[in-house]
């Protein structure tokens, strides 16, 4: 596929093909669907419409990968040479998949240029975990036996990934899953599908053998299909708490194992003896960031109650200097909206709050530049019992909440059925580990936000998810443990 967006906006409208054991496909039904660009709010891509025939050919292919194909005897090493020619093919390509992706759900070019060129690293961290030694040999009691345990693949995986992060998400299921041994079918977004579809392109020219990874595109039906496919061995699923609901209800069905990674509530503590600038510029960085649309944004702020006024006052500085304007221009500070329905949310959600006794100190309605742009958001006076207070909005608002004690401060941190992350803003280190201690949540920054890395495990407590990616934890999630107990005499 040639280039998709040039340096001032879209170029002709692109239609690309799933990839299936290796082959560049249409729908078996030929129906397809659209992508809209969020900025322009125009078509200017289209994809295949999976069937529920390419859905099961794309797992078969998986399957066969994995239980006749040549993938099933590639030793470690020869595994990590080919994530590394990835990694590298990715680091070539970094520019482009940047721009497909703001092109796509309208985040920013300046933003996800970063992520694209720092996203090779999960390729080569994993590839380096995936030569390391795996099990360990076991303390036997008995003397005429020889017992070691060693690791395996855990077969076929199927992922499904959000339309805020498409490359991001995937790679961070990927990357393990290859280190491990296992082969590969994603679907992504709907919303956001021409990212991994590129990303596709560079699978193949990196020399996996057919049928390793497979992209399948479509809407929800097609994700049910897929992960209600019996021959699976592993779901791995990004999204909000309520569809990871019926993803883990799929797997039971067949005793798949899940791995999903769901939404936050996610709190920033301010305590009176911060720093109050950067304070303020890490906290408007964790929830306007993306414009909100992040499972770790920051959007409940929840300060003492001493210092509230002074940093209410800076956020709502910061929030009127944003520049709010086309992704792909390296001057907008926040984009759009990804889609039409989470524009719309957003306003609804702020809406609610006010009506439940919020006071939109800034904010809370549709930019002047129109389309799915919304302000930046600053909500004030909210209780922690608000529906603002404990529901994922998913968007560029801002709850603030007031504490005394740093007792009560946990107290409202905790008081959600979400745990993904948090923040922690002082200069007293004895609290700082305090702090971070109690909280559940899990991930924790202290004095910073939204800092991740392939090596630093991820993932949430309660309803924020179950299992972790990146990391050794990471790996393990698509690893079994076999144990081997060998008679001597």
């Amino acid at each position: 596929m040639e280039t998709i967006a040039s340096d001032t906006g879209l170029l002709r409208q692109q239609r690309l093909k799933m990839f299936i054991g290796g082959k560049w496909l249409e729908s078996s039904t030929a129906r397809t669907l659209e992508s809209l660009n969020p900025y322009q709010q125009k078509v200017w891509a289209s994809v295949p419409d999976a069937s529920a025939e390419d859905v099961k050919a794309a797992v078969t292919a998986a399957r066969e990968a994995f239980d006749n194909g040549p993938w099933r005897r590639t030793t470690p090493q020869q595994r990590a040479v080919l994530m590394r020619k990835l990694g590298d093919l990715m680091a070539r390509d970094a520019e482009r998949l940047a721009r497909i992706e703001s092109c796509d759900n309208g985040k920013l070019l300046r933003d996800v240029r970063g992520q694209s060129r720092y996203l090779p690293e999960w390729l080569y961290y994993f590839a380096g975990l995936a030569t390391q030694s795996w099990g360990e040999v076991l303390p036997s009691d008995r003397p005429e036996f020889f017992a070691f345990t060693k690791k395996e693949p855990v077969g076929v995986v199927a992922a499904i990934t959000p339309w805020n992060a498409p490359c991001l998400l995937m790679v961070m299921k990927l990357a393990p899953a290859l280190a491990a041994g296992c082969t590969f079918v994603v679907k992504p977004s709907e919303h956001t599908p021409v990212s991994t579809l590129v990303f596709a392109e560079l699978v193949e020219e990196a020399g996996f053998p057919p049928g390793v990874f497979n992209v399948v595109t479509g809407g929800p039906e097609v994700g049910k299909q897929l992960v209600s496919d019996p021959r699976l061995d592993k779901i791995s699923f990004t999204g909000s708490d309520a569809n990871g609901k019926s993803i883990a209800h799929a797997g039971a069905d067949h005793l798949t194992r899940v791995t999903l990674e769901l939404g936050g509530k996610s709190p920033q503590i301010v305590f009176d003896d911060c720093d109050l600038n950067a304070t303020a510029a890490g906290v408007a960085f964790g929830i306007f960031g993306g414009t909100g649309q992040t499972c770790l944004a920051g959007s409940r702020l929840i300060v003492q109650r001493s210092i509230h006024d002074k940093i209410v006052d800076l956020l709502i500085a910061r929030a009127k200097t944003l520049k709010l304007g086309d992704p792909l221009d390296m001057t907008s500070e926040m984009g759009p909206a990804a889609t039409e329905p989470q524009f719309n949310k957003i306003l609804s959600m702020v809406k609610a709050a006010r009506e439940e006794g919020a006071t939109v100190a800034y904010g809370g309605e549709r930019a002047p530049q129109g389309g799915f742009f919304v302000l930046p958001t600053v909500l004030t006076g909210v209780q922690p019992t608000m529906r603002i207070a404990q529901d994922e909005v998913f968007g560029p608002v801002l709850s603030v909440l007031s504490f005394e004690s740093e007792e009560e401060a946990i107290k409202i941190a905790n008081d959600t059925r979400y745990g993904l992350a948090a923040g922690v803003w002082t200069q007293n280190l004895q609290r700082a580990h305090r702090v971070a201690s109690q909280l559940r949540a899990g991930t924790v920054w202290v004095n910073a936000y939204k800092v991740t890395a392939p090596y630093g495990p991820f993932g949430g407590f309660k309803h924020s998810g179950i299992g972790r990616e990146n990391g050794r934890d990471g790996l393990n999630e698509y690893l079994e443990t076999k144990t081997v107990w060998i008679k001597m005499s």
